[in-house]
């Protein structure tokens, strides 16, 4: 198997959102990065998006101009899959199907190199079940990124069946080479871990909404301004050593029978989806996004990742 420092060249398949970042963050980490895409277009928007991202982060004083140029500069664009036989690493981002994944997976790995470590960033489909398609499987993983992942250093690094632990080790040192802060999930559990404690999140918020305890920004508030602080810092198993395991197994043993426990979509979220609210992609959501309010969140949202960054990693965080 191929040593982390011995990894040139990145093949980045998919060109959406998740994978226009992920060239950026490689490309910044001095790699050569070629972003693959069936279509020209979905290669032109990632072009447009990597500059906007770049620009954004110019203006925050991460990196000069200079240096996001010469960033731009290590990324290149196809729609050739020859690329895929100089790969030294191949990280898919394609559509959440598992039977485009395993039609994918299959050509591929028959072109890549025998030795070269392929990763899946799906955000839920199971690795073992994509990995039944994956030539010599014991090199394939799950490496899973946090929206946008430029601005978030998390890396879930998801064992399949098959995967062998060097590989997991690997990827998580390529990982950390690059500034994320990567997290071993075994078992290949459904959602992994990140999104088993969003939706577990999500259900109890739509929950408070439903029952008319809080409105919807009321219940926003009370996660930026409250947990959301705390987390950023510390995580659930600190918090608790922090405030008294005693009060959280006394809380515990009455606040459970009073949470929501559905098995499906919150009837909220449930409504907002037939309504045809999308969020920022459609204009509107649980909030507003017509005309440039939504150019306007993204890039709030974005400046205050970026702070969140800065005062939590330091400067050679900034970005990645």
């Amino acid at each position: 198997m191929i040593e982390v420092l011995d990894i040139k060249t990145i093949v980045i398949a998919g060109s959406g959102i998740m994978g226009a970042s992920f060239a950026q963050i490689f490309a910044r980490n001095g790699y050569e990065v070629v972003l693959y895409d069936i279509s020209l277009e979905a290669l032109r928007r990632a072009k447009e998006l990597i500059r906007i991202n770049l620009d954004a982060q110019v203006e925050a004083n991460s990196f000069s101009k200079e240096e996001a140029e010469a960033i731009f500069g290590r990324i290149q664009m196809t729609e050739s899959k020859a690329c895929f036989v100089e790969a030294d690493f191949v990280l898919e981002a394609i559509a959440e199907k598992i039977e485009i994944k395993h039609s994918f997976w299959k050509e591929i790995s028959s072109l890549v190199r025998s030795d070269v470590i392929l990763t899946s960033n799906t955000s839920g489909l199971s690795i073992s079940e994509i990995a039944k398609a994956v030539i010599h499987p014991e090199r394939f993983a799950g490496m899973h990124w946090v929206n946008p992942p430029h601005l978030i250093p998390l890396v879930e690094v998801i064992a399949g069946e098959q995967s062998s632990e060097e590989v997991v080790d690997k990827i998580c040192e390529l990982a950390k080479h690059i500034g994320q802060k990567p997290v071993k999930v075994q078992k290949d559990p459904t959602g992994f871990i990140l999104n088993r404690l969003q939706y577990a999140v999500i259900r109890e918020a739509c929950y408070c909404v439903e029952k008319g305890y809080a409105s919807v920004e009321d219940v926003d508030r009370v996660m930026k301004y409250g947990l959301g602080m705390r987390y950023a810092c510390i995580g659930p198993f600190e918090t608790m050593d922090f405030g008294n395991i005693e009060t959280f197994h006394h809380v515990a043993n009455y606040i459970y029978n009073d949470l929501c426990a559905d098995k499906k979509a919150p009837k909220l979220l449930e409504q907002v989806y037939q309504d045809g609210k999308l969020g920022v992609k459609s204009g509107a959501g649980f909030y507003d996004y017509s005309g440039d309010k939504a150019e306007k969140a993204l890039k709030e949202r974005d400046a205050k990742f970026i702070r969140v960054s800065q005062a939590l990693f330091g400067k050679q965080n900034e970005g990645d």
